[in-house]
């Protein structure tokens, strides 16, 4: 017997699609695969010498809040790409990894005896619907449209005084939307006002457009009162395997994260730790890594219409408006390009596709004419 809210879910929507290309590839068949955000450029050289260094004759268990090091390391970066200070011991704790931080954060502060509501904006990231679903909250999806930006005035009223929690990303999985500081302000206060905590999941943080994109902790004022910023080392320096990241915030709220995860035995390995260390402290090549999605970015988009590519300022993502997003995905899949349907991020992802900017520049060229020939051929 399982969970039933479980079973009701299913299985992860990215996985199943891993599932058919890995099929393909079994097969023979040569695809260039844009459906997951697992960037192929190698990962530093001294972030990895610096997790060789690091690897202990002896293994033992990590401490759950990570090395003073590294959190040392994540306020220095913060410092420094934000302009706030905070304070290592209370307001950092280490995770491995963030799907697994933002999904398991749930059960630290929602009470399902009260009716506790969690809202998120889709199309989204499935694990935040998934944690709160889990977690037996009652789901608070607010459908986005237009430019893909959560506004306040968006959510009821109703879902603003049962909510728990409020999950905002930007710049925005899947649709690589940005949001300026006045809307992160805006939703802020809100949020204030009605005793909810905004989880802002800031992955992509380092991956902007035009302008650095602004982070909720730049507008929380002194104690980061309410809030709790979820920062990843996967996408700003090629560390996705090694799942490591950082929640920076409220202290009260650490506290109760450091609480539950004390159980959860997900601490990061100290020897991962050593490699976060060296990147966190690095922004030179976040910098280099950046501009290489901006060139992937470019030469995807000449595989459309202008008016087809829709938000994709930053992130990793090109957001792209279609007739039918299962059918043109089905498509393109017949022409060996494996892109990921909107429909599988939630409500309003229908009738757009995204794609990953994580082939090579060379293979995203070849995937842009081929792209094009293939959707205009009758």
């Amino acid at each position: 017997m399982i969970n039933p809210v479980l079973a009701a879910i299913g299985s992860y929507p990215m996985a199943l699609l891993q599932e058919k290309a890995r099929t393909m590839r079994n097969a023979g068949v040569d695809l260039l695969d844009f459906s997951l955000g697992d960037p192929r450029e190698p990962t530093p050289a001294f972030i990895r010498q610096a997790l060789i260094n690091a690897v202990p004759e002896v293994s033992q268990y990590p401490t759950t809040a990570g090395l003073p090091e590294t959190r040392q390391a994540v306020a220095g970066y913060v410092r420094r790409r934000f302009g706030v200070d905070v304070d290592p011991d209370s307001q950092i704790l280490i995770t491995a990894g963030s799907k697994e931080a933002i999904f398991s954060s749930h059960l630290a502060f929602v009470d399902r005896s009260a009716g506790d509501a969690v809202i998120w904006a889709t199309p989204a990231y499935p694990v935040y619907e998934r944690g709160a679903l889990l977690a037996g909250a009652r789901p608070a999806p607010v459908r986005l449209g237009g430019d893909f930006v959560l506004e306040p005035d968006m959510i009821s009223a109703d879902d603003w005084g049962a909510a728990a929690m409020l999950w905002i990303n930007y710049p925005h999985n899947p649709t690589g939307a940005a949001i300026t500081t006045d809307g992160l302000t805006a939703l802020y206060e809100r949020s204030r006002a009605t005793d909810t905590l905004l989880c802002s999941d800031e992955c992509y943080t380092d991956l902007y457009g035009d302008e650095p994109a602004p982070s909720v902790l730049q507008v929380a004022g002194d104690g980061l009162v309410g809030t709790l910023s979820f920062l990843s080392l996967s996408k700003r320096s090629g560390m996705t395997g090694y799942r490591s990241a950082a929640i920076v915030g409220d202290a009260e709220a650490i506290g109760a994260l450091r609480k539950l995860r004390t159980s959860t035995g997900t601490a990061s390995q100290e020897f991962v730790q050593a490699a976060a260390i060296a990147a966190w402290s690095d922004d030179v090549h976040a910098e280099q890594r950046r501009q290489i999605f901006a060139e992937k970015r470019a030469v995807l988009r000449t595989a459309f219409e202008p008016d087809a590519v829709v938000a994709s300022s930053g992130g990793l993502y090109l957001w792209v408006r279609v007739e039918d997003d299962a059918a043109v995905a089905d498509r393109l899949l017949a022409c060996g390009i494996i892109v990921s349907p909107g429909s599988v991020f939630g409500p309003g992802g229908e009738g757009f596709i995204r794609m990953a900017l994580v082939p090579t520049l060379d293979e995203c060229a070849r995937a842009a004419e081929v792209v094009r020939r293939c959707l205009t051929e009758n």
